[in-house]
């Protein structure tokens, strides 16, 4: 694994995370809208209770995978945390810090910092240089 590749395992997390964090929000939506359908006409006694169980259960597993994931994401930020504080450039740490650790884009890194994107480029495969993996 590279230091890029290193570096980048906290954003491919944080992407999981907010993917199963949408599908949450689907399945909340549409609990609501099963329990939503109340209506005064009498039920048969053979109708479906399960199904509405079934996406509760649902539910508690993939909040189960969030909070798993969300875990693991703060291990390995902690430990890209740790590596960046090794490097003895302060602009390269700032760098990193921005990208890796609070997910800014190159854009955003640049208006922060006061250079050009094709600068911090530059500046980007200097701090890469200067990583050490562990």
């Amino acid at each position: 694994m590279n230091a890029k590749e290193y570096l980048g395992r906290a954003y491919r997390i944080e992407q999981r995370i907010n993917c199963k964090l949408e599908q949450v929000k689907s399945l909340h939506e549409l609990s609501e809208k099963a329990t939503s359908t109340l209506s005064d006409m009498p039920h048969s006694p053979n109708r479906n209770i399960h199904s509405m169980e079934n996406v509760v259960i649902k539910l508690m597993d993939m909040e189960s995978e969030i909070n798993s994931e969300i875990q693991e994401l703060i291990k390995i930020k902690e430990e890209i945390a740790t590596t960046i504080k090794e490097v003895d450039d302060k602009e390269c740490k700032m760098l990193l810090e921005l990208r890796y650790l609070c997910q800014k884009t190159w854009e955003e890194i640049a208006e922060i910092m006061n250079y050009t994107v094709g600068y911090l480029h530059e500046l980007h495969r200097k701090a890469l240089r200067k990583i050490r993996i562990r």
